[in-house]
């Protein structure tokens, strides 16, 4: 068995426009002083990298690489959610999700997705040069609008949606596997891969590809009512990422899993820093060192009610002491009596 490494923290949640939450070595030097040993860097974030020139210099990553390091960290993964959401719109979040690139392609659905590729295809370089070997995104969304079945779904939308999708991702991953990297798609809700069943009909699609892998995440699944557990089982070949978020579920009279349209804190579902939610991290953690998961626990936060720096203080004890630091022999070695081929067959009686 192996040892998962932690604890890490995707930044994204807490960029600022405040100190220590505005340059790489301010939030960097924050993040060491509570305990991280990693940092999951958003791609999108220019204050931490320039994503085209990681991906054209190999200079300016060993620098990257060396700054991190300087506090004591190192980079866990690259993430393209944002650019990963635009790799497939449907019309319907067209205005919504223009926010998401820049201006330069807002009303123009097709220039919108060549960038988010182009984005991708420059983070398969970059975390090659980077020394990385997996990568975080999301998957992007042609059937969401269609995901509850009523009215009735016309036959053959699903697959073709699922064969569109994976037309589009294609190309990408074959770039990220010319760079020996996964591409490690988060199963979210609001993406057409958000569950085993949508992430099995995309990898169909695809063939299989080698590189069309999973960033674990329990709250989503908790808030679909999923056996996150058994997941691991059915998937674990394909977990190559792991972000450590908590959730809850309280479900009542007035409300269930679709949340009546209500804000997150008055939501049946919702997601809380770790610790106060319903997850069971020590469950998640036996069975990933049961299957020799030994890449990065990474705290992803997101609370509606706690602060992003209490839940980052908080985090990155409660990642440590979840990390099982595997065994590396049998607990009843000690009372062994040697065997051979004969004493066998006495044994047996044979």
């Amino acid at each position: 068995m192996k040892t998962m490494k932690g604890p890490a923290i995707f930044l994204a949640q807490f960029m600022g426009n405040e100190p220590p939450f505005n340059s790489l070595d301010a939030i960097c030097a924050y993040m060491a002083g509570l305990g991280y040993k990693g940092v999951q860097i958003p791609t999108w974030e220019s204050r931490l990298i320039d994503l085209q020139q990681a991906a054209e210099s190999q200079t300016y990553c060993d620098e990257l690489k060396g700054r991190i390091a300087e506090h004591g960290l190192e980079i866990t993964e690259l993430s393209t959610h944002l650019q990963g959401q635009l790799v497939a719109v449907h019309p319907v979040y067209d205005k919504l999700f223009d926010g998401f690139a820049p201006e330069a392609v807002h009303n123009n659905p097709k220039a919108r997705t060549e960038w988010a590729v182009q984005q991708l295809k420059w983070s398969a370089k970059a975390s090659r040069n980077l020394g990385l070997d997996a990568h975080v995104s999301f998957s992007g969304a042609l059937l969401w609008p269609f995901m509850y079945p009523w009215p009735q779904r016309p036959a053959g939308l699903v697959e073709m949606g699922f064969e569109e999708l994976a037309k589009r991702w294609k190309p990408i991953l074959d770039a990220f596997d010319e760079q020996g990297v996964d591409v490690c798609y988060e199963l979210h809700p609001g993406e057409d891969l958000h569950d085993g069943d949508s992430f099995e009909a995309f990898l169909e699609a695809l063939d299989g590809h080698p590189r069309c892998c999973i960033n674990y995440d329990p709250s989503h699944f908790v808030l679909q009512c999923l056996d996150y557990i058994q997941f691991i089982d059915f998937y674990h070949e394909r977990i190559k990422a792991y972000h450590v978020k908590d959730a809850e579920f309280n479900p009542t009279g007035k409300q269930g899993v679709y949340g009546g349209y209500q804000p997150w804190l008055k939501r049946a579902g919702r997601f809380r820093s770790l610790g106060d939610g319903d997850v069971d991290f020590r469950a998640i953690s036996s069975k990933l060192a049961e299957y020799d998961y030994d890449s990065w626990a990474v705290l992803e936060w997101e609370c509606c009610i706690k602060s992003p720096e209490q839940g980052a203080a908080e985090g990155a004890p409660f990642i440590q002491e979840h990390i099982i630091e595997v065994t590396q022999k049998s607990f009843d070695d000690f009372a062994g009596g040697g065997s051979d081929d004969q004493l066998n067959r006495d044994t047996l009686g044979i």
